[in-house]
């Protein structure tokens, strides 16, 4: 017998969240905060340390720790050694790192159709 697995498709991540970067020197903290439980739920699954750190393997990061906070549907990704040496010694434009929090919403994250459904249709419009 075999099992059947629901249909997948990919994502970027910030169709699940959104995201915030600062910096210490330097290392990079993300924080991807979801927009649901269920968004939630699948980034817990698929945003892990190693995922994240395959994801900014171009930036050669020394370490890749993440802190789940369920109670904020939240994940606070910290990256060592990622800023090319900090705000005062790196040569590259973005010596503060926000744009990484950019990068890290492009991640492709494999949804169910359904959820996927329901992320596509989102309401941004405010009702008045």
């Amino acid at each position: 017998m075999t099992s059947m697995t629901p249909p997948t498709t990919q994502l970027p991540l910030y169709q699940l969240a959104h995201g915030r970067a600062g910096d210490k020197g330097n290392t990079s903290n993300i924080s991807v905060i979801a927009w649901d439980q269920a968004c939630f739920d699948v980034l817990v699954a698929q945003a892990t340390e190693a995922k994240v750190a395959e994801w900014f393997g171009y930036r050669h990061p020394t370490k890749v720790t993440r802190y789940v906070l369920p109670k904020l549907k939240a994940m606070n990704f910290v990256l060592e050694g990622i800023l090319d040496g900090g705000v005062n010694d790196a040569l590259n434009l973005d010596t503060h790192g926000k744009g990484l929090s950019f990068w890290m919403m492009d991640m492709p994250i494999a949804v169910s159709q359904d959820l996927a459904q329901k992320l596509t249709v989102r309401e941004y419009s405010q009702t008045v």
